[in-house]
């Protein structure tokens, strides 16, 4: 699959061949529904807690007598049955995250990534590289571009620059809520999906073709 490449101006760069096998058929749909699980799940903190009746504060001391006052027997005031007493079968801290195997995470980028492709959603450009760290040179970019002022959009660029904690793209997206960053690297399956445009430089394209073609080290 052959992809036209601009430069920032918005003007044609070239062409390039994608480097992985696009998908065009059903293949991988599962594995992107368990990738997208994964990932949310694993953004829960997974901190709700609540006291048992071990845990509240409380004396453990027989309320009243078993028999002869008329009431219901009991035994402690940290009872579930009590007003501040323990809770019963509430929320513990857990983890929720799964795991998802290498191929199957591989194959479902793969697959997210390809139907973007054929939606026509990718945008490669030569570099994103920004002259100033302000917000008004990525607004520059998306109007270029011919971005709709109301998408959101991911910006991927190769990791070594977006390490830097001087990166002018990161610095210029920041005050925009509809666009985000990321690297080649660790780009997911959910931000492909998530956005409406992926907006990649050529770069940070090598890094994901790099990632789609089995490079345990990319």
């Amino acid at each position: 699959m052959k992809l036209k490449v601009k430069s920032k101006d918005g003007k044609e760069a070239g062409e390039l061949t994608v480097g992985f096998g696009v998908i065009d058929n059903a293949k991988g749909t599962q594995a992107v529904h368990e990738a997208v699980t994964a990932y949310l799940a694993a953004q829960r903190l997974g901190t709700a807690n609540t006291k048992t009746r071990s845990e509240v504060a409380g004396s453990g001391k027989k309320p009243w007598r078993q028999k002869g006052t008329g009431r219901a027997r009991a035994g402690s005031l940290r009872s579930p049955l009590w007003r501040g007493g323990g809770i019963t079968h509430g929320p513990r801290p857990r983890d929720f995250s799964k795991k998802v195997g290498r191929k199957s995470a591989q194959l479902a980028l793969r697959k997210a990534f390809s139907a973007r492709l054929h939606a026509h959603d990718v945008i490669v450009v030569d570099n994103l590289d920004l002259d100033s760290h302000k917000t008004k040179g990525v607004i520059q970019l998306l109007r270029h571009l011919e971005i709709c002022p109301s998408a959101s959009v991911l910006l991927v660029d190769t990791q070594a620059k977006l390490n830097d904690a001087t990166a002018k793209l990161r610095l210029a997206a920041g005050n925009l809520m509809l666009v985000d960053v990321t690297g080649g690297r660790l780009l997911n399956t959910y931000q492909v999906l998530r956005y409406d445009k992926l907006i990649i430089s050529q770069a940070a394209l090598a890094e994901v073709e790099s990632r789609l073609k089995g490079d345990r080290q990319a």
